[in-house]
C-alpha cells in the first residue's frame, strides 16, 4: 500500500486526531511506538511510523501487517476494517480535500502554495516528481532548490523529499507542519484541485 494512499493519510489522521498530537518530532514518533506497544502488545519501531509519516525516506511502500498493528491501536479489528469503517474503499483514490497530484502535471507547470505566518513559494515541475522552486518568499527555502513530491494537499504538511540546497547533501524537509497548506493553487488547468472524478 502506498504510504500517500488517500487511505494511509486518512490513518495518520486517525491517529494524530487519537493521540491529541501530531507527528513532527523524533519523539513524537518514539512516544506513539510506545503507546501503540501499551495498547496492543505489539512493536513498531519509531523508524517504521517516521517512514509511513513520510518524515524520512524509505519504502514507499508500508506492509499489511503495519497497517493491521495501527488499525488495532484505532480500535479496529485489522486496516480491512479500518478502511470499510472509514469509508475509504482501497481501489478508490479520492483524495477529499483540495490537492494536486505530480502525476496530473506537465513538465514546466507551477504549484503555488503558502503557509503561515506569511510564507509563499512557486515550484516548477520537472519530471518524475521533481520540482525546482521558482519563486520564495519568507521560506527557508530558495529559488533553484529542488526536492521530490508526490502530492500536495490543502490544510496538510508538504513533505519534500530529498531536498537539495546549494552542495548540502540532500534533507528532507516538512512545510507547514504546523497548520498545514493555507493557499494552494496551480497555475495551469491540468492539475486536479478539485474533488476526483469517479
Amino acid at each position: 500500500m502506498q504510504k500517500n494512499s488517500p487511505e494511509i493519510v486518512e490513518l495518520r489522521k486517525c491517529i494524530e486526531e487519537n493521540m491529541k498530537r501530531k507527528m513532527r518530532t523524533p519523539n513524537d514518533f518514539v512516544f506513539l511506538s510506545g503507546a501503540v506497544f501499551d495498547r496492543v502488545r505489539e512493536t513498531i519501531s519509531p523508524t517504521t511510523l517516521k517512514r509511513l509519516w513520510g518524515y524520512i525516506d524509505g519504502a514507499d511502500q508500508t506492509r499489511n501487517s503495519t497497517l493491521d498493528i495501527l488499525s488495532r491501536f484505532l480500535g479496529y479489528r485489522n486496516w480491512d476494517e479500518f478502511v470499510e469503517k472509514t469509508g475509504m474503499e482501497s481501489n478508490s483514490d479520492e483524495v477529499l480535500s483540495p490537492h494536486i497530484k505530480a502525476v496530473d502535471l506537465q513538465v514546466g507547470d507551477c504549484v503555488k502554495v503558502s503557509w503561515m505566518p506569511n510564507r509563499r513559494c512557486t515550484f516548477r515541475y520537472l519530471g518524475e516528481e521533481q520540482f525546482v522552486v521558482e519563486e520564495a518568499e519568507n521560506s527557508k527555502l530558495k529559488v533553484g532548490n529542488t526536492f521530490y513530491c508526490s502530492l500536495f494537499i490543502l490544510g496538510e504538511p508538504l513533505y519534500l523529499s530529498r531536498l537539495v540546497q546549494g552542495k548540502n547533501p540532500p534533507v528532507d524537509f516538512v512545510v507547514g507542519n504546523r497548520d498545514g497548506l493555507c493557499e494552494l493553487l496551480p497555475s495551469t488547468t491540468s492539475a486536479s484541485t478539485h474533488r476526483s472524478h469517479h
